[in-house]
């Protein structure tokens, strides 16, 4: 089985909310949607559902043209950010219930209820109702219902958004091993990276209506292939440097400079890139230094994102454990040139960082 966007493009009110889109989706895959709000990531699925039509292209099922078909002659599931469970019903009759639609028979309808409870681990509660249970086990009935329809695609919209952070974590480990026993195509979106590299499969970033990359998940994450791309993948956003390459040196702000990274990209002007987890506060060999200024802190258990500023730039650093720095002092931080990406003033990629390259090889 396999999903094809075919150029597909969706534009409402005057207004572009896709911008032409070629995916291709392949059986037994998960394909993570990641991007911010309003990226394009709910309109994506809509259109891949039925619910919408593409204003342009072309949506195909094993080949089969269903751009103009019903959402309800569609073999598809979905499960939204605010889960849907019929509260008068029991956990049973809540994922019987797309079953007893289709007409099939009883012995049926019970044996896969059954099987998909006991995938779910929801078979202790099957006469419950759903009010009864935790926010992650009614996430869960909502899921076991999508599931049981045996959809070849099966979408699900930011599901874990509305849980707490023990029950996001554990579904989030739950849901591979779920996916892996339907062999069904899964569409995740999720505005959060972390999200995304613990999912796996697949990854479509998207910014402002446009898919700025898709392929393996830690490749994306690895190798983005611009500034948008990088941007995407990762919380808080990517930081930047503007420098122009002169030789062996990298110049910036006022005459200051570091010796030359990238490998072998001719004098220009070049952006370098770096994730906020790969600054640090501590000198050491291989490592560049920067004299920033500190603006606020934000303390997250047991480490700390500092807001600096370097000349016209705002970076954002995640430091481990809690500091006794004072707002507006002089912050000297510190960046492992393995870890930095060069790109150009246009935002293509012009060589990854280091390590990627070596994980991509190794």
């Amino acid at each position: 089985m396999t999903l094809e966007l075919d150029d597909v493009s969706y534009v409402a009110g005057g207004k572009t909310f896709i911008y032409p889109t070629n995916l291709t989706l392949e059986n037994g895959t998960m394909n993570v949607l990641l991007g911010p709000t309003s990226s394009g990531k709910t309109t994506l699925m809509r259109l891949m559902a039925g619910l919408d039509v593409p204003t342009k292209g072309r949506i195909r099922w094993n080949g089969e043209d269903v751009t103009g078909q019903r959402v309800q002659d569609r073999k598809i599931a979905m499960v939204y950010q605010q889960f849907i469970n019929y509260p008068a019903m029991t956990v049973y009759d809540n994922i019987a219930s797309p079953m007893k639609l289709m007409g099939l028979e009883t012995a049926e309808i019970d044996s896969r209820v059954r099987k998909t409870a006991e995938l779910m681990q929801l078979t202790p509660m099957l006469d419950r109702k759903p009010l009864e249970l935790s926010g992650g086990q009614q996430q869960r009935c909502a899921l076991a219902r999508a599931l049981v329809k045996n959809a070849g695609l099966v979408l699900l919209d930011e599901p874990l958004a509305n849980l707490d952070y023990k029950l996001r974590e554990e579904l989030r480990a739950e849901i591979p091993r779920i996916f892996a026993e339907s062999g069904s195509i899964f569409v995740y979106a999720t505005t959060e990276p972390e999200e995304a590299l613990l999912l796996g499969g697949n990854c479509a970033t998207l910014w402002e209506g446009r898919v700025t990359q898709f392929g393996p998940t830690a490749q994306v994450y690895r190798n983005p292939k611009d500034a948008t791309t990088a941007r995407v993948f990762s919380d808080p956003p990517m930081n930047f440097l503007h420098v122009e390459k002169r030789g062996d040196l990298m110049h910036f702000g006022h005459e200051e400079s570091i010796p030359a990274v990238g490998g072998h990209a001719a004098d220009g002007k070049y952006m370098l890139g770096f994730r906020p987890n790969h600054l640090s506060l501590e000198p050491g060999e291989g490592k560049l230094g920067f004299d920033a200024t500190l603006g606020v802190m934000e303390l997250t258990g047991s480490e700390t994102f500092v807001h600096l500023s370097h000349f016209d730039a705002k970076w954002v650093g995640l430091i481990h454990g809690v500091r006794d720095l004072k707002p507006g002092q002089k912050l000297p931080v510190y960046l492992d040139t393995s870890r930095i990406y060069l790109f150009a003033e246009d935002g293509t990629l012009v060589a990854s960082a280091p390590y990627a390259e070596t994980v991509s090889h190794g």
